[in-house]
């Protein structure tokens, strides 16, 4: 639909004898779709803020291929319903590649729409397995794992790393929080390390969660695996607290946010999350970080290695293949490496970054530490 909507356009341009702006290819236009306000912004603005840095010096120098990139921001709140419209907006504006979305279930929403425009969609962050293994999403790439590695690593570490077998697994019911949670039950069931004693959703926005912490008492799990955001977990866990039950609590990237620990408090300590993998020692994190501080005066937050990372070969990919039509771009990023902050990688044939991984930290004096 956008390469016959381009040619059109171009068509009519050429064909009017008054002089006519028409300025659709004048510049190369970079969306990013996430949530920008609301209770998971702190997953979203990150990746805005990476998209800006990374622009702001490719357009310094000289733009791609003689083009300035224009970016194109829009505000799903992580809500699929939204995002449907925000995918909208965005292909009628005429958007090259998008980066983003940022919650699974968002993200999935809007894939259909950027589908069907041939429009490149690189996520830093929505792990839902059906976006790359399902094969409905030719057009889908993304620069952290899937679920299918992160469910294994929680379980993993829980048990092996924490010696806890009887397991509570809770879920927010959401597109990502649900399949993570079912990953890991089936992973525990086949693996035959552990027991899973309580498996059960909960209501995300609920204002209070003492009857789920109530079914964990009784499960006698030694720990809760949890699949879903900050704002459930952070929910969760103070009711813990208050009601003195001391089984462990293990959760996933969505859950690996500085926002958890100022909202949860003291209840935080202790609560153990998978997140991006530890890229500390790669010298382009580093460099990365030092100049979000310089932009923006603060650290960067959730996802913002990988926003990075995704921005980076995009771009790179339009620059070599001087196109951005989706199969000359996805040639381009299942053959050739690039060094980002979360490693030098391809894509591939399913849209998966090669070489990235979950690393799982700990919170400890409020603030989050990769467990070594």
């Amino acid at each position: 639909m956008k390469k016959k909507m381009l040619v059109a356009a171009t068509a009519f341009c050429m064909a009017m004898s008054a002089p006519v702006i028409c300025s659709a290819a004048d510049t190369i236009k970079f969306g990013v779709a996430g949530p920008h306000s609301g209770d998971l912004a702190s997953y979203g603005l990150p990746t805005v803020n990476a998209a800006k840095i990374v622009i702001d010096k490719v357009n310094a120098n000289g733009g791609i291929n003689g083009k300035q990139v224009e970016l194109l921001i829009e505000d799903d709140v992580c809500k699929p319903e939204i995002s449907t419209n925000t995918a909208t907006k965005l292909v009628s504006d005429g958007v090259d590649v998008v980066l983003g979305h940022i919650c699974s279930g968002a993200t999935k929403a809007a894939m259909p729409i950027y589908k069907d425009a041939g429009v490149l969609v690189m996520s830093p962050s929505a792990t839902s397995d059906v976006l790359t293994l399902s094969g409905d999403y030719p057009n889908f790439f993304r620069t952290i794992a899937p679920n299918a590695a992160q469910s294994p690593a929680m379980v993993d570490f829980a048990i092996d790393k924490l010696g806890l077998k009887k397991i509570a697994i809770i879920h927010d019911k959401g597109d990502y929080g649900k399949p993570l949670a079912e990953g890991a039950q089936k992973y525990v069931e086949t693996s035959g390390k552990g027991e899973v004693v309580l498996f059960e959703g909960i209501t995300p926005g609920a204002m209070d969660y003492s009857a789920i912490v109530q079914k964990i008492k009784q499960s006698k799990a030694d720990v809760v695996v949890f699949g879903g955001y900050h704002p459930e977990a952070s929910k969760i866990v103070s009711v813990m607290k208050k009601k003195r039950l001391k089984t462990k609590f293990v959760s996933d990237d969505g859950v690996k946010d500085d926002t958890f620990i100022k909202v949860a408090g003291s209840a935080a300590e202790g609560v153990y999350a998978a997140g991006p993998q530890d890229n500390s020692a790669n010298v382009l994190s580093a460099q990365a970080k030092e100049e979000h501080k310089a932009a923006f005066s603060s650290d960067p937050g959730a996802f913002f290695d990988g926003a990075y990372a995704a921005t980076l070969v995009m771009l790179n990919a339009i620059e070599k293949a001087d196109s951005t039509e989706l199969d000359a771009l996805k040639k381009v990023l299942q053959t050739e490496k690039v060094d980002t902050p979360v490693g030098t990688i391809n894509f591939d044939e399913n849209g998966d970054a090669i070489g990235v991984g979950f690393s799982m930290y700990v919170v400890e004096n409020g603030a989050y530490v990769v467990v070594k």
